[in-house]
């Protein structure tokens, strides 16, 4: 019990004497008067090299200048130091990891569910389903979103991950070339995104219908057959999500950081930066989805959008709604790829 007690006491001393506050060592009134003498020396032969100054340049207090640019006054941006550190700390940390997690995920329900194949045979009758506009709208902005994909990825973690790699000078090149990229295939993903937005709007327009394929999430984890339009809610949810209101972040944030020519101040440019990084990052762990569904997703979904057609039972087995509609349109007569054999779109064969 005495040792207890012992213990008790030592314990309690020690935490009060940590617990005090560290006194900074103090000043003597000539060493004060001293360094008082001395600023005041400062302040005559070099007026504007001493801490009043300084103290002021760091409040972000505009001075003169002859340049015409706008702030061109500010000589320290302290501001600039909370946007680097929200940007190369908590913006790029959390967007990398959540573009790593949307892999993983993608890499899993591959490995899982595999590709989705067709329950019944080919029928060999072809149908229409996109039309070369549809299809050089969605391929300009899927090879514009690449491209700025990749040489966005490049300048956002070049520093940390490529240059212990690839050194300063070959990174160096790279990045020149990236940043390029990046500014110059801006505007005409922009555009795309206008033109596909205009061509696939009709077919997006949300519908009762699409709850039915949402509440079953449209047969992928069950292999249930889930019928919808020419496009299914997972699609429109990507057209308007995706391609619609993140196309309208990064484009017009893009814009803002790639015309820094219109009075633009340097608080509007970083917040532009930081709103387009976390508009990209989403839109790449969505175009992920989108790509893998398009791809090794389900079979002949890549087809379609290289040619524009489909086999009757892929459309009957993905689309049937929009199957049955097409079915029942007066019948058209186009050709195929070649150019010679007629090929029946709509009605019966």
């Amino acid at each position: 019990m005495r040792r207890l007690m012992v213990l008790a006491g030592a314990l309690s001393f020690a935490l009060s004497v940590f617990a005090q506050p560290t006194a900074l060592p103090s000043m003597t009134r000539d060493e004060i008067s001293q360094q008082q003498s001395q600023q005041k020396e400062r302040q005559q032969q070099q007026p504007y090299n001493n801490a009043p100054v300084w103290k002021a340049a760091r409040g972000a207090v505009e001075g003169y200048t002859s340049l015409p640019a706008p702030e061109a006054g500010v000589l320290i941006q302290t501001d600039g130091q909370n946007w680097r550190a929200l940007r190369n700390g908590t913006v790029s940390v959390w967007g990398g990891w959540a573009l790593v997690a949307m892999m993983l995920v993608v890499g899993i329900f591959y490995a899982v569910r595999g590709t989705i194949q067709l329950h019944e045979a080919p029928t060999g009758r072809m149908m229409d389903r996109f039309s070369l506009l549809e299809r050089m709208a969605h391929w300009s902005t899927a090879v514009s979103f690449c491209v700025l994909a990749v040489s966005g990825l490049i300048l956002a973690f070049g520093k940390s991950i490529l240059i212990p790699v690839l050194g300063f000078t070959l990174f160096s090149w790279l990045a020149f070339i990236a940043k390029n990229l990046h500014n110059f295939l801006g505007p005409l993903f922009a555009l795309s995104c206008v033109i596909t937005f205009v061509v696939f709007v009709r077919d997006n327009i949300p519908k009762a219908i699409d709850l039915k394929w949402i509440a079953s999430a449209g047969g992928l984890f069950n292999d249930k057959h889930v019928p919808s339009e020419k496009f299914n809610a997972g699609e429109k949810v990507w057209f308007w999500g995706g391609v619609t209101l993140l196309g309208i972040v990064v484009s017009a944030s893009g814009f803002v950081l790639d015309f820094p020519n219109f009075g633009q101040s340097r608080a509007t440019m970083q917040f532009a930066n930081i709103v387009h990084l976390i508009g990209a990052t989403l839109f790449m762990v969505a175009a992920l989805g989108h790509i893998y569904m398009g791809t090794l997703g389900v079979a002949g979904a890549l087809d379609a959008m290289k040619t524009g057609r489909v086999d009757e039972t892929w459309a009957k087995e993905h689309h049937e709604i929009w199957y049955e509609q097409a079915k029942a349109a007066p019948p058209k007569n186009t050709t195929n790829n070649v150019g010679k054999t007629p090929v029946a779109v709509g009605g019966d064969d």
